[in-house]
């Protein structure tokens, strides 16, 4: 049963990658992409302390850190709508000051 557990869990994070390799247009299906990498790899540190008999304390400073990422992300989303009226990577020029 475990085996099955750690196989759709890296079924979770290798979907997660996949999106994100290929959704080159949108920031926002970015930005989903991570966060569905980062809760993969959340279940697979769960189960692992779990497994190991570990205290969950590190479970809680990874989802402080990954409640973080997905906060700036999104104020990164903001300012880019703010800015340039969308979410396009095409539209963004970085060059720009």
């Amino acid at each position: 049963m475990m085996m099955m557990y750690l196989f759709f869990m890296i079924l979770i994070v290798m979907s997660g990658i996949r999106v994100f390799c290929s959704k080159r247009k949108h920031l926002l299906a970015t930005l989903l992409s991570l966060e569905f990498i980062v809760l993969g790899l959340f279940f697979m540190l769960f189960n692992y302390l779990n497994l190991m008999g570990y205290e969950l304390f590190f479970t809680m400073f990874f989802l402080t850190l990954s409640v973080c990422e997905g906060a700036l992300g999104l104020s990164i989303l903001v300012s880019m709508i703010r800015t340039h009226g969308n979410d396009f990577f095409q539209s963004f020029v970085i060059l720009q000051c």
